[in-house]
């Protein structure tokens, strides 16, 4: 009895610490300009067997689950974040690099694999297939922040969004076709098309019926909003998932649809996911980091191997997929090498690495250590050098920045009024007019008015400029009313 307590308080510091260090790893990587996960890969292997030896960690079917689990949240929350009105207009494109890039990339790496590692041709495919995809934990992360220009961060973000599904489609088809000896390919095209329209339209039902039910059911406390959110996040990708269809898929389109939607609690349920995806990264990298073992990673087969099939990756293979995936779709030379270089590779060829550890392939420790290096030199290279990237070719906009505000809210049960933030645009109807001239529909307060970073305190002479930033308390029932008187302007969050 004292042993088992024992092991569970020693999992519960070891989870404590290591979500401490992941989180004070952010800061250094900022600094350094390397990204996050890399560190908090880095953490995993110097805390495993091979390192300090705190923690002996050799599951892959316990790393696929957490692995899984964590890219469900991180869909979830890139998409809650993605503005429709910026990927509306690269769709196509975006689309174009997550069907037909990712066979491309998957064929490149797959010839040069097939040479370079000496194995058949179907486990060239197999490896071409798991390192296709761009990943959206990366793709996310590292353009968090960061001043590119609109059109191309939103091509890169939609395409990791939607990119993953491809690559698991692909991989799980070859791990199926090398198992069985007469093995059909004509049912993987019925199969393919299967799983993307059903998973399209399962994500587009259960977005709405997520919508629906968080605007609709008055919970006791605003903290269960964010909860109920992921909740429907889990539902969408195990429904879909259990009919055979793409769960990543459809748990994508839904949170771009929640994410576009005029929710109930919007602040709550945006701060929430995005601190609990930063949380479902630091333990999926970590653990992910624990399952290699250095001393296998870092031999000269491996080493020569991986930085091989890297260069072939980075230089030949996402190039020729993406110059061939957009054309005469409006991207000049530079935007293309951008896009080819920013291909960022990340947890999901990992976490698919260890499909055909769990299968039993023969060749699957050495496909995992080579993928898990071509990831690594990925992050290291492209990752770190992005921004500058952009900068010297020109495409970078606007320097982003952070509110220099914040305001916390509190729930007050079931009261029936809501507090909407608002930015003040050009074109918004109000700009230039007093307070006392604006005719705001009824129950409708302005509680306070941000200008820069400083307060303003709302008086009936107070004239609304652009750029101010507005908290309006409302009425449930006026909500539309004024969301249609200020329909030129910009609702940033509903809380």
């Amino acid at each position: 009895m004292l042993n088992s307590s024992f092991n569970i308080d020693y999992f519960i510091l070891l989870s404590a610490i290591l979500l401490i260090v992941g989180v004070i790893t952010t800061k250094f990587s900022t600094r350094m300009g390397v990204p996050a996960l890399i560190l908090f890969i880095l953490v995993g292997m110097i805390t495993g067997s091979d390192g300090l030896g705190i923690i002996s960690f050799d599951n892959a079917k316990m790393a696929q689950l957490i692995g899984v689990f964590a890219l469900i949240i991180i869909l979830f929350e890139g998409g809650l974040q993605t503005k429709w009105a910026t990927v509306k207009a690269v769709t196509k494109p975006s689309l174009s690099l997550a069907t037909l890039g990712v066979i491309l990339t998957t064929g490149a790496v797959a010839v040069a694999a097939k040479l370079i590692l000496d194995v058949s041709w179907l486990e060239g495919f197999l490896f071409g297939a798991i390192v296709g995809s761009t990943d959206a934990a990366a793709v996310f992360a590292v353009l968090k922040g960061q001043n590119i220009k609109a059109r191309l961060g939103a091509t890169l973000e939609a395409e990791s969004g939607s990119n993953d599904p491809m690559a698991m489609f692909l991989t799980i088809s070859v791990i199926e076709l090398i198992l069985v000896d007469e093995a059909s390919y004509l049912p993987l095209i019925g199969t393919f098309f299967w799983q993307m329209g059903i998973g399209l339209v399962i994500g587009l039902a259960l977005g709405k019926l997520a919508v629906f039910a968080i605007n609709r059911i008055n919970l006791d406390s605003s903290g269960l909003y964010p909860v109920f959110a992921l909740a429907f996040a889990l539902l969408t990708y195990s429904a879909t998932a259990l009919v055979g269809a793409s769960g990543l898929l459809a748990v994508y389109i839904a949170a771009l649809l929640v994410g576009n939607s005029d929710l109930t609690y919007r602040q709550s349920i945006f701060r929430f996911n995005e601190g609990f995806a930063w949380m479902a990264q630091i333990m999926m990298f970590t653990i992910l980091g624990l399952l290699v073992f250095p001393t296998q990673l870092f031999t000269f087969d491996i080493i020569w191997k991986g930085l091989l099939l890297s260069i072939i990756l980075i230089l030949v293979a996402r190039p020729l997929a993406v110059f061939l995936s957009t054309i005469n779709m409006g991207y000049t030379l530079k935007e293309t090498v951008f896009l080819s270089w920013a291909g960022l590779r990340g947890a999901v060829p990992i976490v698919l690495a260890t499909f055909p550890m769990i299968a039993g392939l023969e060749n699957s420790q050495l496909f995992f250590n080579v993928v898990f290096f071509v990831v690594l030199t990925s992050c290291l290279i492209q990752g770190s050098t992005i921004s500058i990237l952009a900068e010297k070719l020109g495409l970078t906009g606007p320097k982003k920045s952070e509110a220099p505000h914040t305001l916390e809210l509190v729930s007050i049960g079931k009261a029936n009024a809501e507090i909407i933030e608002y930015e003040v645009s050009k074109a918004t109807p109000i700009v230039g007019k007093t307070l006392n001239e604006i005719e705001f529909p009824k129950d409708v307060l302005i509680n306070a008015i941000i200008r820069s970073s400083d307060l303003v305190t709302p008086q009936g002479s107070t004239v609304i400029i652009e750029g101010d930033i507005l908290y309006i308390l409302v009425a449930k029932q006026s909500k539309r009313e004024l969301k249609n008187m200020l329909n030129n302007g910009s609702v940033l969050e509903i809380s």
